[in-house]
């Protein structure tokens, strides 16, 4: 069953640091965001296998969209 990752803010991708195949933990950083002039981490808030990245650098998202799947 795979599980979704959605942004906690609107912004735009920096830095994908997260590849399809990768075993990440609780805490872990996935993401840099942009957002009001700020880069800001979005960090893993449960453990899992990176089944897809659904983003990619330089690309707009807004709160609460997907960023990648876990499974």
């Amino acid at each position: 069953m795979a599980r979704e990752m959605a942004s906690p803010m609107t912004g735009t991708i920096k830095e994908v640091l997260a590849r399809q195949g990768d075993r990440i933990v609780p805490g872990q950083e996935l993401f840099i965001v942009e957002s009001m002039k700020m880069e800001l981490p979005v960090e893993a808030e449960q453990d899992g296998v990176v089944a897809e990245v659904l983003v990619a650098p330089g690309q707009r998202v807004e709160q609460g969209q997907p960023l990648l799947r876990l499974t």
